[in-house]
């Protein structure tokens, strides 16, 4: 049975997922750094190492590939070049071909084997491009529907059961909450791409300033424009805002002033203080599920969708601070929406978590095959 896999490269991390054309997954890797402000060329390197390898663990070779789809932040073409990416850096990501960057330097790697020379020459391996939004709510949606056969310890993981699948679930659409924003839709079961490749921007919608705690708050410009979703709800904006609180009287003596190292840095810390209780932490939560909350009602006025999803890292927060960061999602949504959306009570924390990107990029992987 052919192998299919499905490569996620995020602003900070990357993950390869490998199954199977049924639908089995076989591995999901540990998240590795991505290394984007090296530029394409280590990024891809790395990626092509890691399927190599993971491949060699299940006793697999390049020559068992069916598929391969990456996703990565956007926007980009439908064939895969990116054009000026907010969080790859490095300026050569700047119209990069990055699905045929990636898809050369495999057929390089599948070259070293000479049984499979034949087959890579004639242009079998091939890779697909996806959008990293786009593919986060294709993973999100197969999962929610059942179509991916999930292994009991990743169901347990995803604190899922397979049998309470939505199989009558058509649409949806899902923000991922990372070192950006980004944003993908389903309907009718399938991911929709746009005329261009670029459907689910919804990191980029302009939020109104009273969602915004200071006047500062809305100054950090993301892309080529201010008060965007992304400017409020990222880790991006968390950086962002943070500097700014710690320089108020108010946290002047707090205990982020005492760590060494970047802004980054410190906001990479705030989950955990948020999980102690910690009042700046919980703010600067609070302060990103109301924005969020705001970014999804205007997101249902346009879509109408069977299910809102939040997903990326943010799903990692503690329990308590998740349940507190999707409440205060839903005040901001209902307290806004219109009368006729106000029965709408599907919004919820992705199943599989920041995981969802690569498995919808392996679900596309399988679908691009057929």
């Amino acid at each position: 049975m052919g192998i299919y896999i499905g490569v996620d490269v995020g602003g900070t991390t990357s993950t390869v997922c490998v199954g199977d054309e049924s639908g089995k997954l076989i591995k999901i890797t540990p998240q590795f750094p991505t290394r984007s402000d090296d530029g394409p060329a280590a990024t891809i390197a790395d990626i092509a190492a890691e399927i190599v390898r993971v491949l060699g663990s299940s006793g697999k070779q390049l020559r068992d590939v069916g598929m391969v789809t990456i996703a990565t932040p956007g926007p980009a073409t439908c064939e895969g070049v990116l054009l000026s990416t907010p969080n790859l850096k490095h300026p050569e990501w700047n119209n990069c071909p990055v699905r045929e960057l990636l898809e050369k330097k495999l057929r390089e790697e599948a070259r070293k084997d000479d049984r499979v020379e034949a087959k890579i020459d004639g242009g079998e391996l091939s890779v697909r491009y996806l959008g990293d939004g786009q593919a986060a709510a294709l993973g999100e949606f197969a999962v929610r529907r059942g179509d991916i056969d999930v292994a009991p310890e990743i169901a347990s993981r995803w604190n899922i059961n397979v049998q309470d699948a939505q199989t009558d679930l058509e649409s949806l659409f899902m923000v991922a909450v990372g070192t950006g924003l980004g944003g993908g839709e389903v309907r009718n079961r399938e991911v929709v791409r746009g005329s261009e490749g670029r459907a689910g921007h919804a990191g980029h919608l302009m939020l109104p300033a009273d969602v915004f705690r200071y006047e500062q708050d809305q100054e950090l410009k993301v892309g080529n424009a201010f008060s965007t979703v992304e400017s409020a709800v990222s880790l991006t904006a968390l950086t962002h805002q943070l500097a700014y609180r710690l320089t108020l009287d108010e946290w002047k003596d707090h205990s982020l002033h005492q760590i060494d190292g970047t802004a980054k840095d410190r906001a990479k810390r705030l989950r955990e203080l948020a999980a102690d209780g910690d009042a700046l932490a919980l703010e600067l939560f609070d302060d990103q599920a109301t924005a969020l909350g705001v970014a999804l009602l205007m997101i249902q006025y346009i879509g109408d969708y069977d299910d809102l999803v939040i997903g990326g890292g943010v799903c990692d927060l503690a329990p308590a601070v998740r349940d507190r960061y999707l409440e205060k999602v839903k005040d901001a949504f209902y307290q806004r929406a219109l009368d006729g959306f106000r029965s709408f009570r599907e919004i919820s924390f992705s199943h599989c978590g920041d995981q969802a990107s690569v498995i919808g990029a392996y679900v596309d992987s399988i679908a691009g095959s057929a």
